[in-house]
């Protein structure tokens, strides 16, 4: 764990550039254009806002250098002022409801098109990039770093609306007295440049927190995960201590965070707003004076201070959500960036799978680029054969399977289905004509006849109730409370593995696959379950070309040719008789079995 933080440490150390900031920003942009309308009138009902906001205080400039100044404003004036003045203030109630509604709902679009994109991409990800990013780490930027963005959204409207808002203040300031407002203005370079030095030296603050509550859920979900073996093997205070160095770390990062933004934030606005105000006041009072200033101008001039440093103190306490969402955006657009695709197809419309025949033609594959899993490896299967792979653990079995189901893109050789070349099948053909049935199979919540049917409308409840009963899965269905309709939680929990086995194989075979691919299937399943499902694969196989990994050697002893694969290297090919008569490896590894029985 201490070097994994270390390894994080270095990634932290580093403050996202200027350069990089804006790039992220600029990507970000691109995602709210796409709802410019619900923005632009956002900006719109803001720049009435802060017209209002100068015409009040100017209202009542008037009212107290022309009315009371001179003593003769009658009831009927005060009341009218009062009347005008609470209808300029429901006014811009109304359009700070108008604009924040507008705003919210353009910012709620905007999260919700970054996540479909993300979890769109994800999808297009290769199975590598899975096997080396962490689940929880994954599933972090999914949900917090997307959420994130939210704020940002709401921290650029306070931006724009802080621009907007001085912008006018300034007019406003300038329009009352030019040299005043002037010296106003001069405060502003020193603002920017507090904000910059903030955003900078913050964002690898942020970027370590975020990388830390990464960290935290990728923890989280191995725990949660692997709770069993925690507890089997008793972890669970190693697990506890780990999980609080963590949090510990977090705790201090967030510390640091909070004693900047107490120096650096509301407090120094707040400073440099007073002293604006004491240099306004000396100037307006100042003794060489020789005009003198009425108390309506000085009035204005304060409110339009005010209206000038309001918006900065928003805008850096919103430079939290800058660099904190500036460090999501980053952490975002990496997936979003990431060239792990999955492997690619040149279709050719003629690529069709139809008889089921498969040839390897001298195939290497590396999962690194650099040390080969498989090398060399030839075989060709005729239409309706069952292939068996056997071999010790490593010897790259289910590599050969992943690289035919196209999980994975081998560097050399050829494989061909009915003669194409299979990068040239399109994915929906290949998915649609090739069943595959795992070693661990995964339920989705909902009910049996969905976890079978998977959603396509296509399969009808009699083709389901005919692939429950061709793998003996109908045994065991027929007998729960609710049938085919009974609720299935997470994982398929409440089944044993054998039961889930048969409802993954009627889920494939309900496909009517041409090429059926079986990584140890039966392994978790009990003998007498083994039974039925070997009797009622014989029926399933016939019409199929099967590819059939097996870790018990006796569930392929019907195949049609069995290749023995060593260290990725096919070291024997034969059937089963011709294999025990050869004597070698395969003779070895059947003999070993039948001894431990």
């Amino acid at each position: 764990m201490k070097e994994l933080n270390k390894d994080y440490e270095s990634i932290w150390s580093k403050a996202i550039s200027f350069k990089e900031q804006k790039q992220i920003f600029k990507r970000i942009f691109k995602f709210v254009l796409l709802y410019k309308a619900e923005f632009i009138a956002s900006l719109l009902g803001a720049l009435l806002v802060s017209v209002i906001n100068i015409l009040l205080p100017r209202f009542l400039q008037y009212y107290m250098d022309h009315f009371l100044a001179h003593k003769n404003a009658t009831w009927q004036i005060i009341y009218g002022v009062a009347v005008i003045y609470l209808l300029g203030l429901i006014s811009k109630a109304l359009l700070q409801f108008f604009y924040e509604y507008y705003y919210s709902l353009a910012g709620e679009k905007t999260l919700e098109k970054v996540r479909r994109v993300l979890y769109q991409k994800l999808h297009q990800l290769g199975m590598r990039y899975f096997d080396q990013n962490p689940a929880g780490s994954i599933l972090s930027r999914i949900t917090n770093d997307t959420m994130t963005l939210s704020t940002f959204l709401s921290m650029f409207s306070a931006v724009m609306i802080g621009i907007i808002s001085m912008i006018t203040a300034f007019v406003a300031m300038y329009y009352t007295d030019k040299i005043a407002g002037l010296i106003i203005l001069g405060f502003l370079p020193l603002l920017l440049l507090v904000m910059w030095l903030y955003s900078y030296y913050n964002s690898r603050l942020y970027r370590e927190y975020r990388e830390r509550n990464s960290l935290i859920n990728t923890k989280l979900n191995e725990s949660i995960t692997g709770i069993n073996v925690i507890q089997q093997f008793r972890q669970e205070k190693r697990i506890q201590a780990e999980f609080e160095d963590i949090t510990n770390a977090q705790l201090k990062t967030r510390m640091k965070l909070v004693k900047m933004n107490a120096l650096l934030l509301s407090p120094l606005t707040s400073l440099l707003y007073n002293v604006a105000i004491a240099v306004s006041l000396l100037y307006f009072g100042f003794p060489t004076r020789s005009v003198f200033v009425a108390a309506g101008v000085i009035y204005a001039f304060s409110n339009y201070i005010q209206s000038f440093f309001n918006p900065i103190s928003s805008m850096m306490d919103s430079l939290t959500s800058f660099t904190d969402g500036i460090v999501a955006g980053k952490r975002i657009f990496k997936i979003l960036d990431e060239t792990e695709l999955e492997p690619q197809q040149s279709v050719d419309s003629n690529a069709k799978i139809e008889l089921g025949k498969i040839e390897f033609k001298h195939v290497s594959f590396s999962y690194d680029g650099k040390n080969d899993v498989l090398h060399d490896v030839s075989f060709t299967l005729e239409p309706g054969q069952t292939l068996g792979i056997v071999g010790h653990t490593g010897s790259g079995k289910s590599s050969l399977i992943n690289i035919m189901l196209r999980f994975y893109e081998f560097h050399s050789g050829q494989i061909l289905l009915d003669g194409h070349d299979i990068r040239n099948f399109s994915s929906a053909e290949l998915r649609k004509k090739m069943g595959l049935v795992l070693q661990e199979p995964f339920m989705f919540y909902g009910d049996i006849k969905s976890n079978i049917r998977l959603y396509n409308k296509e399969i009808s409840d009699e083709a389901i109730v005919k692939a429950a009963k061709q793998v003996q899965a109908d045994s065991f269905i027929e007998e729960l409370p609710d049938k085919y309709d009974s609720k299935v939680i997470e994982g398929g929990s409440e089944f044993s593995s054998g039961q889930r086995q048969l409802i993954s194989f009627a889920r494939t075979l309900v496909t009517n696959p041409k090429i059926l691919v079986l990584d140890e299937a039966t392994a978790n399943v009990d003998t007498e379950t083994e039974t039925l499902i070997q009797s009622g694969l014989k029926k399933l196989r016939q019409g199929r070309t099967t590819l059939a990994i097996a870790h018990r050697l006796s569930t392929i002893k019907d195949a049609d040719k069995i290749i023995v694969l060593d260290r990725g290297n096919i070291v024997e090919t034969g059937n089963h008789e011709e294999l025990l008569a050869k004597k070698g490896y395969y003779y070895d590894l059947y003999r070993l079995q039948q001894e431990r029985g």
